[in-house]
């Protein structure tokens, strides 16, 4: 049985690697001139491939479509993928949030470890093969057409070809364009995991300013909004970090139709007495001093003068002179520092591509298409995102081996 693969990332390799165990003849076709090149970069360089939890906690954490992977992820889940690259004398740790890494430290360690078992079995590695398009016959996919002009044919192929994220690495959303024109539905893709730009002034004078235990919160509507407690970071177009990057996952869907108002919690220990007991005593402490200096020890000096000019009290005033009225208004600005979120920062900074080729063209137990014999999909190019912590991954190696058995369980019945 032959196979062919589009794409040498995680899906790629991972599906590579489950086919030739099984004994098919696999040829994987890279446009770049190395395999992995954008999970060289994932987790800042060190690779989190996993997360190391229950099946709930992984479909709670997926973002767009968790029930189209409760089969895949059934049968390969976040310990099998522990075990696996344990297996393949990758030594692994599990961090904070079950996140895990290779030991090391070292993206590179996964890679290799594909790379050597790829090698080890009889895999093809075609580097530097753009795919132009896919041969199908009969209704069937029946190979591939290199941009050289060289035609491959095969007995099924899979794309595994990513989304539109980080495109240094080579992502230019081919593998969208290889289903439309065959006929599939892609759903409007956008940046996700991202960070997102904002429109008031003040928040880019606080550029660089890292805030933790804060909660961002963004109504979307009468009944429902987004709110997440966590560290976030201000920058000179709006605001990134941890808790931004999540939140833009939910958000830039509704973003595309207009600004969304948000709010920033900088007290959210605190109750609203609490806190206004807290600056009381800041203020009985120094009844003589300017509001601006009484309310120093409250905020980073960053965002003091924002601050003290948001309140509209004149930071000159002596501070036994701002009335109790003035006084709980700042209180509530401080549980509710207001922004405008416009729109989210574009694939260049996205983690992973929102959107693409529908789940509802994709039998989730075999990822082949509803509509195309023979062809198949894994990883990021499918309709289905999760949040940050090793869950995208996870996608990528489960969609990966239930195509590659799915592959070759079809190519068996054949015959």
């Amino acid at each position: 049985m032959k196979i062919g693969i589009i794409g040498a990332g995680a899906a790629g390799m991972m599906a590579a690697v489950r086919a030739a165990e099984l004994g098919a003849d696999v040829s994987v076709f890279e446009q770049n001139e190395k395999t992995g090149k954008k999970l060289f970069i994932t987790g800042k360089g060190r690779c989190n491939f996993t997360n190391d939890c229950d099946q709930d906690t992984f479909l709670a954490s997926v973002v767009s479509n968790p029930k189209f992977l409760y089969s895949a992820y059934s049968e390969w889940n976040s310990q099998q993928t522990i075990d696996f690259f344990e297996s393949l004398g990758v030594k692994t740790k599990v961090e904070r949030g079950n996140r895990a890494f290779p030991a090391s430290n070292h993206s590179s360690d996964i890679i290799r470890a594909l790379d050597r078992r790829m090698e080890s079995l009889g895999v093809h590695v075609r580097l530097r093969a753009k795919v132009a398009g896919l041969i199908t016959e009969d209704g069937s996919v029946r190979g591939v057409r290199l941009q050289s002009g060289e035609k491959y044919l095969c007995d099924s192929v899979l794309i595994a070809t990513g989304g539109l994220s980080y495109p240094s690495t080579g992502a230019t959303g081919d593998g969208f364009r290889f289903a439309e024109e065959l006929g599939i539905s892609v759903t409007d893709t956008r940046p996700a995991l991202v960070p997102l730009v904002t429109e008031e002034p003040y928040i880019t004078e606080l550029q660089g300013l890292s805030l933790k235990n804060v909660t961002l919160t963004v109504p979307l509507g009468k009944k429902k909004k987004y709110s997440e407690f966590g560290e976030m970071l201000f920058t000179h177009f709006g605001i990134s970090g941890p808790i931004v990057l999540k939140a833009s996952s939910y958000l830039a869907k509704t973003l595309e139709k207009g600004p969304l108002p948000a709010v920033i919690d900088l007290k959210p220990a605190l109750s609203a007495e609490q806190l206004d007991a807290r600056i009381r005593r800041e203020f009985d402490e120094a009844q003589n001093r300017e509001f601006r200096n009484a309310v120093a020890p409250i905020f980073p000096a960053k965002l003091r003068p924002v601050m003290v000019r948001l309140s509209g009290i004149d930071g000159d005033r002596p501070v036994h002179t701002v009335t109790r009225e003035e006084r709980q208004a700042f209180g509530r600005l401080i549980k509710n520092f207001p922004l405008t979120i416009t729109e989210t920062r574009d694939y260049k900074e996205a983690v992973i591509t929102q959107g693409g080729v529908s789940v509802r063209e994709i039998d989730p137990h075999t990822m082949q298409s509803r509509k195309i014999p023979g062809l198949y999909f894994a990883g990021e190019v499918i309709d289905t995102d999760a949040l940050t912590g090793g869950f995208n991954l996870q996608i990528a190696w489960a969609t990966a081996r239930r195509a590659a058995e799915s592959m070759c369980a079809a190519d068996e019945q054949m015959y």
